[in-house]
């Protein structure tokens, strides 16, 4: 064969362009349901998580019993669910959950907590709890972390659950409890409510809950408690140091 074919060939190879590699597909986006009685946090949330890539909010709700609805129905990776949730309280809803879909993770997102009450969180089945005064700061870290394998307590990423169980039981053991007879949270705040003078409307207004459901508290603090009107609840709640005043 000729050179000049030869060479001619060589030159056509080097100057063929290279096939490059197929681009690996982006893995899917975490799926996430935010629960809270707050319209306000349920847009906070969702736009904070729309400027976090591989986030995608799929479902909201506004009580517990919806919580429940919802987290079945779209089976997300993720739920977040506030504490005091209207009509069911956000404990009572995650042990709904854990008993019928305990694939998903669950982060508990509140503005109070007490020691005890995120040990029975973590012995339900939740993943990690989040501060709405720092949900700015550790929401994302917070979901890395439990999809990561991990827990999210106290600010900061825990891999040993079985020592983070022992210090906080420490913290509750040196914390007496305030006797609560049984109330929920939500009924502990609708009777902090009722001894500053509220009626139910205001109760109503205030937790965006309707009155129906404010007589329905009500009525589950008398039967707790024994007494049958709001004047005597008022005196037994100053009497037993029932809710800080």
């Amino acid at each position: 064969m000729p050179a000049k074919a030869v060479m001619s060939r060589q030159s056509a190879k080097k100057s063929s362009p290279e096939k490059s590699a197929p681009a690996a597909p982006a893995p899917p986006a975490i799926r996430i349901v935010v629960a809270d009685d707050h319209p306000v946090v349920r847009f906070g949330v969702r736009n904070m998580l729309l400027n976090e890539p591989g986030f995608d909010v799929v479902g909201e709700a506004g009580d517990g019993d919806d919580a429940i609805t919802q987290t079945l129905e779209l089976e997300p990776d993720i739920l977040l669910l506030d504490l005091l949730m209207p009509r069911l309280p956000g404990l009572e809803a995650m042990r709904a959950i854990m008993t019928k879909s305990p694939r998903v993770k669950i982060v508990l997102l509140t503005g109070t907590i007490t020691p005890q009450q995120i040990i029975e969180a973590l012995q339900i089945g939740a993943r990690g709890i989040v501060l709405k005064d720092s949900v700015a700061g550790d929401l994302s870290q917070a979901l890395r972390a439990v999809l990561g394998g991990d827990y999210w307590i106290g600010g900061e990423r825990v891999a040993n659950l079985v020592k983070a169980l022992q210090q906080l039981m420490a913290q509750a053991a040196a914390v007496p409890d305030r006797k609560t007879y049984g109330l929920t949270p939500r009924e502990l705040e609708v009777v902090t409510c009722i001894v500053e003078g509220c009626s139910n409307r205001d109760i109503a207004k205030q937790f965006t809950i309707s009155e129906e459901t404010v007589k329905r508290h009500l009525s589950n603090v008398f039967d707790k408690t024994g007494v049958s009107t709001r004047l005597e609840l008022a005196l037994f709640t100053i009497a037993h140091k029932l809710v800080e005043l």
